[in-house]
């Protein structure tokens, strides 16, 4: 297992590219299986999560081939099916929580798919039955084995249909979206998610011959197609990555600029943080924050405390808060950060406290900070990340205090985000891996 040593109070000046979205990734590579064609992928960020995914769809027969740094290219024109009866494609497949996303495309391509219960962050509950109710109102047929927690769903003539998503879930929206474009007639989806990186998937399925409209809002309508064609596309850059990079700055009073931000596609991140009285100024596509000493937190007109929650989009982010969190301890003011999906992410708090930190955490969803205006630094000390997004702001509360932390169970941050040491390093950070 490995850790960062990370030496404080080292002021960080440069520009940084954010890599490919993870999350949109995930979503685009399962999507690979819809088509016997080759489908070329720019932009693909080198991950644990990631990385995993690529060779699972390799081991099912996928023909992968890295054309470049961040560029591949997806032949599925040879799938072997049979694999998924493997106890080796059950245990790769529960160690990666965006394995769910191939359902959909095996559904709608042969008819038939099978997974163990997938894995990821331990953040609280994260239910799985929108994928399934959306593949039954398409015809599918659903049996969960609880023993051995395996899913099990035979869909051989999906048929599109009405549906109201009982929650806006992303992957679900992405798996449903998936089996729906060969599905025979329409399918409608009411309450969709509509996040960029799902725009992003439709665009592309669009491109390979399926029919969705509706995209980007919640309504979305879907004519089902024979067969889909081969296609290129470039993921988005990180938006998560991109507003921890925004902390950070703040955190560390630094002077970064991110490169090619595609900022109409933030939605609220940057105002978010604008609130959190962080500086920045766009620069064309670029995002440049100066260093600052001192950054206010803002108050509701009444003068009442802000609260920063996660919504769906075109809400907050919930992947964000924790970054607004750590940055808040070093501001002026007092927030309530409120994260209302997961029940279990705002506990990694604790590690921050001991750093010295004002933080009262009022509830599994709720935190108040009270922000310390630099008047009393964090210090060093060693701890654990829990998940990805804790373990970037332990990171960059890391590199903000005084003196030098260890930060174990760093598996945990590079399922999220790639080269981040070095990356930093390049700034003028002092990351070592041990």
């Amino acid at each position: 297992m490995s850790s960062f040593k990370v030496k404080g109070g080292v002021r960080l000046k440069g520009e940084i590219i954010p890599q490919g979205a993870k999350n949109e990734a995930l979503q685009i590579l399962c999507a690979v299986l819809l088509t016997p064609e080759k489908v070329t992928i720019h932009k693909i960020p080198n991950i644990r999560d990631v990385n995993k995914l690529i060779e699972l769809l390799a081991d099912m027969g996928v023909k992968v081939e890295q054309i470049g740094p961040e560029s591949y290219t997806f032949q599925a024109d040879n799938v072997n099916t049979s694999y998924l009866d493997t106890d080796d494609f059950l245990t790769k497949a529960s160690a990666l929580r965006g394995s769910v996303m191939i359902l959909g495309p095996l559904l709608a391509r042969f008819g038939h798919g099978r997974l163990s219960k997938p894995g990821g962050d331990k953040i609280g509950r994260r239910r799985m039955d929108t994928h399934f109710y959306g593949f039954q109102k398409l015809g599918a047929e659903f049996h969960y084995d609880s023993k051995k927690e395996i899913y099990y769903i035979d869909g051989k003539n999906l048929k599109g249909a009405y549906m109201l998503l009982d929650e806006a879930s992303v992957t679900g929206t992405a798996n449903i979206v998936m089996a729906a474009v060969m599905a025979e007639g329409k399918t409608t989806i009411y309450n969709a998610a509509c996040e960029p990186y799902l725009q992003q998937l439709c665009d592309m399925l669009n491109r390979m011959g399926a029919k969705i409209t509706g995209i980007g809002s919640n309504l979305l309508h879907i004519e089902g197609v024979k067969e889909l064609k081969g296609t290129e596309h470039t993921m988005l850059p990180d938006m998560i990555e991109i507003g921890s990079f925004i902390g950070m700055a703040a955190m560390t009073q630094s002077e970064i600029t991110i490169k090619d931000a595609q900022i109409h596609r933030l939605g609220i991140i940057p105002d978010t943080f604008k609130r959190m009285g962080i500086k920045m100024e766009f620069r064309g596509d670029d995002i440049f924050i100066p260093a600052q000493k001192h950054y206010e937190i803002e108050t509701f007109i009444d003068g009442s405390i802000l609260t920063v929650a996660d919504a769906i989009w075109p809400g907050f982010t919930p992947d964000l808060l924790s970054i607004v969190l750590v940055t808040a301890t070093q501001a002026k003011g007092t927030v309530l950060v409120h994260q209302k999906m997961f029940e279990s992410r705002l506990f990694f708090v604790d590690k921050l406290i001991d750093m010295g930190a004002q933080i009262i955490l009022c509830d599994p969803h709720r935190a108040t900070v009270i922000g310390l205006d630099r008047k009393y630094p964090l210090r060093g000390i060693r701890m654990t990340s829990p998940d990805i997004r804790a373990g970037v702001s332990l990171l960059i509360a890391a590199m903000s205090a005084e003196g030098t932390s260890i930060i174990d169970n760093i598996e945990q941050i590079d399922r999220g985000y790639q080269y981040i040491d070095q990356r930093l390093n390049a700034l003028g950070a002092d990351i070592q891996r041990v």
